[in-house]
């Protein structure tokens, strides 16, 4: 008989870990007597970050006591008591690889429904004090499963798990986890999964974007390249554009409007710079801002001299506009004109019939780059609207507010590039406006922002040499950071040196799982321990389980 051996529930707290707090709920304890299921959670039970566990479609979490016996021995230990993997409800039966999505089940006076496997994160790791869990529960297909709450109700030890439907496809648990985990995607099975309503949304993006993949962007050369410096043409008071070519005059492959090039100049320094030009243009154009303390920009704007050679990364970044019919906005603020810049030049290479939005926010007209070419593509556009905003003249600056009284098209796509507290403000104006937060894109000029679940919040500190003794290993260098420094000595990941240097990073499993800490990889070669469970893409490594085989460059 199937049945409940154990309910457990835990509220959040603080945990000490690796020099960090980590506000949690995975210590979850058996409790005696019913407990009320509801609609969002036990009574009594919750989590710490509701991103990633908790809410109507992950209100439980179930584990087999088959699965601890299973670890018990797999990994020689003894000390396992019920709800120590993090579970609700502990159960003698329904294994990982019977048990479906959309399945139904009775239990006590409750019924719930099967709607995913467990999230991949690195605090169940934490709870048993073996960081490689995560990984495992994947790569042994024992992950177990969340589940909603159909009809609230009373459960408790010993009820009776009663099945009271199949779900469509019969996709076992083990199943839909490697499908997104594990390489070797069935395409039969994502087909299937697709299909299940049961399957709670995240899930459902994760297979959607499987079943119909961006093209890959594959970069058009390795590592870095020399160009040479054709000429440098002052844009306003306080940018400068500079126009790089092949020292042999051989043609440069076409970028994408929205890319970026990164350069490295003298003494190491590493930077990367929006390309402002049109994408099949002979010569690749950077437009840099005179930053009054900057070691690279104050080179680029003042020292460079044309016939000088720069070393060049070919050009990245997917921070790229969709060919559709749908309304287009493109809003900048300063120097985030440029990658939006270069858009605009595609959409007047196609002769688009889009409609077009130019928004763009600057200090004075004298500190407003590209203007008078800017509005000479936008004449030429059949559908083009042009806005803009000067802080220091009547119209003002470009707020959320003064964006939302413009009365932009709700169905349309927003590509947004300036400071970070500009974007996050078109960013809400345009959700409040009804535009799908989905198709809303946003490109940073420095590092990109942190991803670090359930981690308590900490002064941010700008990124900076690591503390401690200089290391002997090889060069590493975080491209957006402007930080190089030497792999230290010991065990250690490139995660955790970037995190030493207070580079933003952004991760969850922490064992090569959910891929969540993919780096572009503009130059060098890494090696993996432990090995991921799905390698990255060519040109891209898992920061959480590399150490550098050689100097790189990460775009990080």
């Amino acid at each position: 008989m199937t049945s409940l051996l154990s309910v457990n529930v835990g509220m959040p707290r603080d945990v000490a870990w690796q020099g960090r707090t980590v506000y949690t709920g995975v210590w979850k304890r058996p409790v005696t007597g019913p407990v009320t299921a509801r609609r969002l959670n036990l009574d009594g039970d919750g989590q710490g970050d509701t991103a990633g566990h908790g809410g109507e479609m992950r209100a439980v979490l179930v584990y087999q006591i088959e699965s601890y016996r299973y670890w018990q021995k797999e990994l020689g230990r003894d000390d396992f008591e019920y709800g120590q993997f993090g579970e609700n409800l502990t159960v003698d039966g329904q294994p990982d690889d019977e048990v479906c999505i959309g399945d139904r089940y009775r239990i006590g006076e409750a019924e719930f429904e099967v709607t995913q496997p467990r999230v991949t994160c690195y605090r169940v790791g934490l709870r048993l004090g073996e960081p490689r869990m995560p990984a495992l529960l994947v790569s042994h297909h024992r992950p177990g499963f969340y589940m909603r709450v159909i009809t609230e109700g009373r459960v408790e030890a010993g009820d009776e798990i009663v099945k009271t439907r199949t779900g469509p496809g019969a996709l076992s648990v083990a199943d839909t986890d490697a499908l997104l985990y594990l390489p070797g995607h069935d395409p039969a099975k994502l087909r299937t999964a697709l299909d299940i309503p049961a399957l709670s949304p995240g899930w459902q993006q994760s297979f959607r974007e499987m079943a119909a993949p961006p093209p890959p962007v594959v970069p058009a050369w390795s590592g870095f390249r020399p160009l040479r410096v054709d000429r440098i043409v002052p844009e306003s008071t306080t940018v400068s554009s500079v126009y790089l070519s092949a020292p042999d005059g051989s043609p440069l492959p076409a970028a994408l409007g929205g890319q970026y090039l990164t350069l490295r100049i003298g003494g190491g320094q590493v930077r990367s710079y929006s390309l402002s030009s049109a994408p099949g243009a002979p010569a690749y154009r950077i437009s840099v801002k005179h930053e009054p303390h900057g070691v690279v920009s104050t080179y680029l704007t003042g020292t460079l001299r044309p016939g000088d050679v720069l070393d060049v990364a070919a050009p990245r970044g997917e921070f790229v506009a969709e060919d559709d019919a749908r309304p287009i906005l493109l809003i900048s603020a300063g120097v985030g004109v440029t990658p939006t810049m270069a858009m605009l030049h595609e959409l007047a290479d196609r002769h688009t019939e889009r409609e077009v939005w130019w928004i763009h926010g600057a200090r004075s007209p004298r500190e407003h780059p590209l203007a008078a070419e800017a509005h000479a593509l936008l004449a030429a556009l059949a559908h083009a609207h042009e806005h803009v905003f000067y802080s220091q003249g009547p119209s003002g600056r470009l707020t959320g507010d003064a964006l939302a009284a413009l009365g932009v098209p709700a169905g349309s796509d927003a590509y947004i590039c300036g400071p970070v507290s500009f974007m996050a403000d078109m960013r809400k104006a345009l959700a409040q406006h009804g535009v799908d937060p989905g198709r809303i894109r946003t490109e940073l000029f420095g590092t990109l922002p942190s991803l670090n679940p359930g981690i308590a919040a900490t002064p941010t500190r700008p990124p900076h040499l690591p503390g401690g003794p200089a290391g002997t290993g090889p060069l590493v260098t975080f491209a957006r950071s402007g930080i190089a420094t030497r792999f230290p000595d010991g065990p250690g990941s490139l995660l955790d040196l970037a995190e030493a240097c207070d580079v933003p990073t952004r991760w969850s499993c922490r064992t090569g799982v959910c891929h969540n800490c993919v780096t572009p990889l503009l130059s060098g070669e890494v090696a993996y321990a432990p090995d991921p469970l799905e390698p990255p893409a060519d040109g891209q490594v898992l920061l959480c389980c590399s150490r550098p085989r050689a100097d790189l460059v990460l775009d990080l």
